[in-house]
């Protein structure tokens, strides 16, 4: 009863777990509002099926209202995708999402964590930048955008040795 009344007034505790293939359709459903060409369920299920990923999930109370996806080779990660439900975007959870994330990945022998973000993506690029990455490249036309615009991305990189 009260989890769900801390949940109903927005005092909810938020809580970072490894996800599983349960939540396939939530992260999927996340990654579509996020992002204008969504990863699919499937998508999310090898994902979450391969040794060489690891995909966290953000809870607030019973709901997942985020995510951040990894793959490691050797000693390097690269940050496939995060992404936070609208409603819970301003909070600082994307930051606790993200430096969870990133002590796992060290837990793991991770020393170099690499991501592509858009230039423009103002809010990600400050979460980057506070939690430690720089830039160390460009990628220009990079991403396409539905209207067939291309926009670059910037190349970042934290070590987390």
């Amino acid at each position: 009863m009260m989890d769900w009344l801390s949940e109903f007034w927005g005092y909810a505790e938020a809580q970072v777990e490894g996800a599983t293939l349960r939540d396939t359709s939530t992260l999927a459903q996340l990654h579509g509002a996020s992002f204008h060409r969504g990863w699919d369920e499937e998508e999310f299920e090898d994902m979450l099926s391969q040794r060489n990923t690891l995909v966290h999930r953000l809870r607030v109370g019973r709901k997942i209202v985020g995510f951040v996806a990894s793959r490691m080779a050797a000693d390097e990660a690269e940050i496939l995708s995060i992404a936070l439900a609208s409603s819970h975007r301003g909070r600082g959870l994307s930051r606790d999402l993200l430096l969870t994330h990133l002590g796992h990945l060290a837990g793991r022998g991770i020393v170099k964590v690499f991501l592509e973000v858009e230039e423009n993506n103002q809010a990600a690029l400050r979460l980057y930048t506070w939690a430690g990455f720089v830039v160390v490249g460009r990628r220009e036309r990079y991403y396409r955008q539905p209207d067939g615009e291309q926009l670059n991305a910037l190349l970042m990189r934290r070590d987390l040795s």
